[in-house]
């Protein structure tokens, strides 16, 4: 009796909340405080919680957890409201909670405590500041919401590290940090902030049976908070005298629990003294219990990488840079994102007739089994081209291994078979012949002498795997001096919301502005040319070599740049500028395929595109396909388009020579208005600046030219001029 009335006199009241029941206990005082009659009284919870402002009876919770989990006192300041919600007073709250169960482990607890009044904190004071007042909850709250936000930002131990160096509390700052980890029975420094370079060797390898306040929250898995050196001095004398130098005045030591499993610790030393009140110790858990996710999810993130890369650079070769009179550059940049490896890859293989292999491919999907068969694929197309097969005898005995790969594993395991598209290029170095063939893969670009980039369509069969027994017909292509061809795939092009179509006018821009070759000092120049088509895509770098580059992007990114040397290559620049580099394509549209006519009229504008009358191409672009589709429909042989442009610009020539192989020259013939055809003659009459057909050996060349600084002709040629039918030319070069 005397003690309750001791307690009345002090305006103090007792309570009891058993959270497993839901009933709270209150005495005369405590239902008092509360804004209840001063009688004895069982309430329920729901029938309390309503006396208290809402947001203080959210942090109770919070509170008692910390406190039963580290064995103390939970103490904490609330509002009394009214039922109109005004505030009556403000209580402290000192009760010691403890789980039902006894076992500490935070389920239904029992909270057995004292009420108490506290005076009402006056403007100008400094408990206008204390956490009563709401000004300290909502510093607090704001700074959990951006140390969560930072923290769930980071992607490595380094970063999150940073991300805690720079946490600012509300109220009081750690001056100095560390990250303990656990390896075996002893701890290691994961990082440190603060710190001077040569502190943490004390605290490295130190036992976990160490009298060391991080060594014991490894052990009990509970927080160690040392106010004062004094408490420190006391409690671990042992290894005070490695601590004193640091210079702080207090210290908290806090478990980093990740799957209920301690990882780590976390300490911070505070300059300034600390009482570690309820609240203060609130923040420090909730960061170290953020600080545990971060550092998990790093970790996994991290080993993830780490298996990746390694996968990576097993699997992605390295270059052949010295090849005589040529220079190669290749980069493959992963999609990101742990182990989503990717299907594509590049290749560079040495034949035995002396020749190199370029092959580039993609398998499709973006996971462990894509990368896993790009690797067996990989293999095979090096087995295959070791064994000196053509191009075309390569990819059909690869679409018949990929074929043979779906039968038999993914059907077995009820998975849709994969596919891979590929492209695999034959180098002669010597003279820049390049035999293409093509399985569904993006068509090579080529860069010309004077800058001009355009894309060499070529013929090409199924994806691999699809069909076991597709063709793969080949392309020949010469790569002249001073030229470079790209090959790619899709996720160069297309990445950013681009089709194939817009993708190329991206990477054109990209590639036209770099100068790689004569004036870029070679193999250097390329380098920079594929650092630079990479940042294109998805921005900047400091990766200069073929291993990859980790970055999150929405596909894998594989290209392969080979470059043939400038016949200038050695000259001084007034020799170089003397030259003045022309250009030239190339483009063969066989019988079996007349749907390359198409190809053959854009290939002819992306030879003009910088051409001054848009007429002109117009007009060239229309007599390549009389041409061409003469060809086809009056010999048995295919057409051979080579283009060439000369001079400077503005006075410019174009000569457009279409060889076949037949003996019989064409003669003019009158169409009437309704005829569908004989009109080829007439148009070169009417659009070209010259024409003529010029017999050879094996057949004949049909030409024409147009000059840039004469536009297109009002009056046809008379016969016996240059640009007559009549005329024979020499043969075209």
């Amino acid at each position: 009796m005397r003690t309750k009335d001791l307690l009345a006199a002090l305006a103090t009241g007792l309570w009891r909340w058993d959270n497993a029941s839901g009933r709270v206990t209150l005495d005369a005082e405590a239902a008092r405080l509360l804004g209840l009659p001063a009688e004895p009284a069982e309430l329920t919870e729901a029938a309390v919680r309503s006396r208290f402002h809402p947001v203080d009876f959210a942090e109770i919770n919070g509170v008692v957890q910390l406190a039963v989990s580290e064995g103390t006192v939970a103490e904490t300041r609330l509002r009394i409201v009214d039922e109109r919600g005004q505030v009556l007073r403000i209580v402290r709250s000192r009760s010691l909670p403890r789980t039902v169960d006894g076992d500490g482990g935070g389920g239904d607890f029992e909270l057995v405590g004292t009420l108490q009044e506290v005076p009402e904190p006056q403007p100008g004071t400094s408990a206008a500041r204390t956490p009563v007042t709401g000004d300290w909850r909502r510093s607090r709250e704001a700074f959990l919401l951006d140390a969560g936000r930072a923290l769930a930002e980071a992607r490595s131990t380094a970063e999150v590290l940073r991300v805690t160096a720079g946490l600012s509390m509300p109220g009081f700052m750690p001056d100095g940090q560390a990250v303990f980890g656990i390896q075996g029975d002893r701890l290691s420094v994961l990082g440190h902030h603060g710190h001077l370079p040569g502190d943490e060797p004390p605290f490295s390898e130190m036992a976990l049976d160490t009298d060391y306040p991080a060594a014991e929250v490894v052990r009990t898995g509970r927080a160690v908070y040392l106010p004062t050196p004094a408490d420190y001095q006391r409690r671990y004398p042992t290894t005070w005298s490695l601590t004193a130098p640091l210079d702080h005045s207090s210290w908290a030591y806090l478990p980093l629990v990740n799957a209920g499993r301690t990882v780590g610790v976390w300490k911070a030393g505070f300059a300034q003294a600390v009482a570690f009140t309820p609240d203060e110790r609130s923040v420090l858990t909730t960061v170290a219990r953020m600080l545990a996710q971060a550092l998990a999810r790093a970790g996994v993130q991290e080993s993830q990488h780490e298996l990746a890369v390694g996968l990576q650079r097993s699997m992605m070769p390295t270059v052949q840079p010295d090849i005589p009179g040529m220079a190669v550059a290749a980069r493959y940049v992963p999609t990101g994102g742990g182990l989503e490896v990717g299907g594509d890859w590049y290749d560079m293989i040495p034949l035995p007739s002396g020749r190199i292999a370029l092959v580039i491919g993609d398998v499709q999907g973006h996971d462990v089994r894509a990368a896993g068969l790009m690797g067996q694929l990989r293999i095979a197309l090096r087995a295959y081209a070791s064994e000196g097969h053509h191009p075309d005898a390569v990819l059909s005995r690869a679409s018949r291994f990929l074929a043979g790969i779906n039968e038999t594993e993914f059907r077995g395991h009820g998975e849709d078979q994969r596919f891979a598209t590929c492209l695999y290029v034959e180098v002669d170095p010597a003279t820049g012949l390049l035999d293409v063939a093509r399985a569904g893969h993006p068509d090579p670009a080529i860069r010309m002498a004077d800058g001009t980039v355009m894309l060499r369509p070529t013929s090409g069969g199924l994806p691999l795997g699809i069909d076991p027994d597709s063709d793969y017909p080949t392309t020949r292509i010469v790569l002249e001096p001073g030229e470079t061809m790209l090959v790619c795939t899709d996720g160069l092009i297309e990445t950013g919301g681009h089709d194939l179509e817009t993708g190329w006018e991206r990477l054109r821009d990209v590639f036209e502005a770099h100068r790689a070759g004569t004036d870029e000092g070679g193999a250097e120049g390329l380098e920079r040319l594929a650092d630079g088509l990479v940042q294109a895509v998805h921005g900047p770098s400091s990766h200069h070599t073929t291993g990859p580059l980790v970055d999150r992007r929405e596909d894998d990114i594989a290209l392969l740049l080979l470059s043939r040397e400038s016949a200038g290559r050695g000259l001084d620049a007034g020799d170089r500028l003397e030259q003045r580099p022309g250009r030239r394509t190339v483009f063969s549209v066989a019988q079996a395929e007349p749907e390359r006519i198409a190809a053959a009229r854009r290939q002819m504008r992306d030879v003009l595109h910088d051409w001054s009358d848009p007429d002109q191409v117009d007009s060239a672009v229309l007599m390549v396909s009389e041409i061409v589709t003469n060809v086809l429909t009056h010999t048995d042989g295919d057409a051979l388009l080579v283009a060439e442009v000369s001079g400077e610009r503005g006075t410019r020539r174009l000569r457009v020579d279409v060889a076949d192989g037949s003996d019989e020259l064409p003669h003019r013939r009158r169409p009437g208005e309704l005829a569908s055809s004989g009109r080829g003659l007439v148009l070169l009459e009417l659009l070209a600046g010259a024409w003529g057909v010029a017999p050879r050996g094996d057949g004949k060349s049909t030409w024409f030219e147009l000059y840039e600084d004469a536009g297109t002709p009002e009056e046809p040629p008379g016969p016996g001029s240059p640009g007559s039918a009549e005329s024979v030319p020499e043969p075209a070069a």
